[in-house]
């Protein structure tokens, strides 16, 4: 990723979970579930619908280019030390039809946690995914979370900034 990407923080511990728990509710109210990879087993059929639906949601960032493949995909989110399947978050509809995710890594002895993707087919759950994402960071200790978007992403830099994330300046390679 080149230096023209917006990198914004996070600091957990001030993060005001109670004034974003409507937006989990509301989504609930509506139909939608949440649960994790860890708890759907992380095996490989709930693994390619992950990376069906990554896929998918990724395809709209400006700049992407073309999506890894499964096998490079498993490389580089799965077979990695900072992978915890409770750290992905999967909305379901009321058919069970995996709608959005939010994937969350431990990054804890560098001091941080990082939203690797938080991704959605247009069902306005993403506050509630990454309210939930963001509470996987601090049950484990994370004291800050970091993401990284393209520029003309606005969307999501607003949406990251309405959690209270600010404007960082680490450099270090992040996921």
């Amino acid at each position: 990723m080149s230096g023209h990407w917006v990198r914004l923080e996070l600091t957990v511990r001030t993060f005001h979970s109670a004034r974003f728990t409507p937006y989990v509710d509301r989504c609930r109210a509506a139909g939608f579930s949440f649960t994790t990879l860890a708890r759907l087993g992380d095996a490989e059929d709930e693994r390619r619908s992950l990376y069906e639906l990554n896929k998918e949601c990724s395809a709209g960032i400006p700049e992407q280019g073309v999506f890894h493949s499964y096998d490079a995909y498993t490389r580089l989110r799965f077979a990695v030390p900072s992978y915890d399947p409770a750290g992905i978050i999967v909305a379901r509809d009321q058919d069970g039809t995996w709608v959005g995710m939010a994937a969350t890594s431990l990054h804890l002895s560098d001091g941080f946690a990082f939203n690797e993707m938080t991704g959605v087919r247009g069902r306005g759950i993403s506050l509630a995914m990454k309210t939930l994402g963001i509470a996987f960071a601090d049950e484990h200790g994370a004291p800050v979370i970091r993401t990284i978007h393209h520029p003309a992403n606005t969307s999501a830099i607003a949406m990251n900034r309405t959690l209270g994330y600010m404007d960082a300046n680490w450099h270090q390679e992040t996921p």
